[in-house]
């Protein structure tokens, strides 16, 4: 089972506007009519509840959606680029890791249908028509499309179970899991047979409600620290509903576990406390494994102490995965326990609307993300870089140089006024800037005069 992948995505460039004028017969001195670019295509993730794991991006690492179209002349707009839709099956959690433009974002995908905009399309840029004024009126300049956004993003598929099974390594948890459903996980009398979760579904012959059951693999002391496989092991409890805690009551000594239940039971219930808070409030059934190696006597005196150790809230099950004892009990027990509708966190999310942010704590959806501007209110920073030496930067500024030609004086001179406009050159003004300084606007060399209408 393919349960991670890293993949760079790369949402398409936005097209370039077009420069035109109107050439007709008899229509002298004919006017801008220069079209738009399109806008660059989107890269989606939509949940697809016909896949189990992330195989798929197994043989590929990256993924482009296609670029806008550039404007022509008699305002023709190029087309938008081709959205890049990408499916994952539920429970997938989406990180943007590194520092490109998708780093620190993270999505969930739970629902069947849902879809998450991991990378936005560059815009377009604006044909000279649009820059026509009363007194600009042949505007020799277009915009460049924008870039998309780009990034490494990391997929971790989390199982979406009802009810986790979890124990030391060589409980018994992949039998009892046969046993309760029609799963067929590799069983062996090993540790750590189990390296991937497998599933299984309960289900309740006359109501026909069915119960996903995930089989855990097997925890060791600390594993919410991240030894051996700890981590990946802990994530596929984090959405279940109900634990069962598989424990052997006659463990045999191994390098993986020691022969005193009461020891096994108290290390994995601090291993899941110490890895989310949230799964030591997780309702548990305590299922005693192999009862069939200890006289009938045995079992219910075993029985009876631990439900005294537990108390009332958690129901103690002695169960034998050889001679079926106890499993179709503890099979109704959890139909019984598990509730029919979702829990509310993950049913909210469900029916929220398309692109999605995510907390550890729950599942939080949203139409659309904040940015936060930096600097004191403004998309800009300027600094002295020495003596009679200025730099301006800021994500603004860059986005506003990479649109236009500064190498054609009607662009150059529309730049130097929107510079005026969002404040840069009053900024550099009250910094010192006087006329003959040394001046870099996102890394471009830039002459200017502030005293310049």
């Amino acid at each position: 089972m393919e349960d991670r992948a890293k993949i760079h995505v790369e949402a398409g460039a936005g097209g370039d506007g077009c420069m035109s004028f109107r050439r007709e017969a008899h229509v002298p001195r004919g006017g801008p009519d220069g079209g738009d670019g399109g806008r660059g295509g989107d890269v989606v993730l939509v949940c697809d509840d016909s896949l189990r794991d992330l195989r798929g991006f197994r043989r590929r690492a990256h993924y482009r959606a296609g670029r806008g179209g550039h404007g022509e002349g008699a305002l023709r707009h190029g087309a938008h680029g081709a959205a890049l839709t990408l499916t994952v099956p539920p429970g997938t959690e989406a990180r943007g890791v590194g520092a490109e433009d998708l780093g620190g974002r993270r999505w969930e995908l739970v629902a069947n249908g849902q879809r998450a905009r991991i990378a936005r399309g560059g815009s377009g840029g604006r044909g000279n028509k649009r820059f026509a004024t009363a007194t600009r009126q042949a505007p020799r300049f277009a915009e460049r499309g924008l870039p998309g956004e780009q990034g490494w993003i990391e997929l971790q598929l989390k199982l979406l179970a009802d009810v986790g099974l979890v124990g030391m390594p060589n409980a018994g948890k992949s039998s009892l899991l046969s046993r309760l459903t029609r799963a067929t996980p590799k069983v062996a009398s090993y540790p750590f047979t189990t390296l991937t979760p497998a599933l299984g579904v309960l289900e309740d012959e006359t109501s026909r409600r069915q119960v996903v059951v995930a089989d855990i693999p097997g925890l060791i002391e600390g594993a919410s620290e991240g030894v051996g496989l700890g981590h990946d092991f802990l994530a596929h409890v984090e959405r279940t509903r109900l634990l069962v805690h598989v424990l052997d009551v006659a463990p045999a000594p191994s390098a993986a576990e020691g022969a005193d239940p009461v020891a096994n039971h108290a290390a994995i219930e601090r291993e899941l406390a110490r890895y989310d808070p949230r799964l030591a409030r997780l309702s548990r059934v305590l299922a005693l494994s192999k009862v069939d190696l200890l006289p009938p006597a045995q079992v219910a005196a075993v029985q009876r102490e631990w439900q005294r150790r537990l108390g009332p809230d958690v129901p103690v099950l002695a169960t034998s995965s050889a001679t079926g004892a106890g499993v179709r009990e503890l099979g109704q027990l959890l139909l019984a326990l598990v509730p029919a509708a979702p829990p509310t966190e993950l049913g909210a999310s469900a029916r929220s609307a398309h692109e999605a942010e995510s907390r550890h704590d729950s599942v939080q959806l949203a139409e659309h993300i904040v940015f936060t501007p930096t600097g004191a209110g403004r998309g800009f920073k300027v600094e002295r870089a020495g003596p009679g030496a200025f730099a301006v930067s800021g994500r603004g500024v860059e986005r506003l140089l990479a649109r236009y030609d500064l190498d054609n004086a009607d662009a150059l001179a529309y730049v130097e006024e929107r510079l005026r406009r969002i404040g840069v050159i009053g900024a550099l003004e009250q910094a010192g800037f006087v006329p003959g300084d040394e001046l870099q606007i996102a890394g471009i060399p830039f002459e200017l005069d502030p005293r310049a209408p």
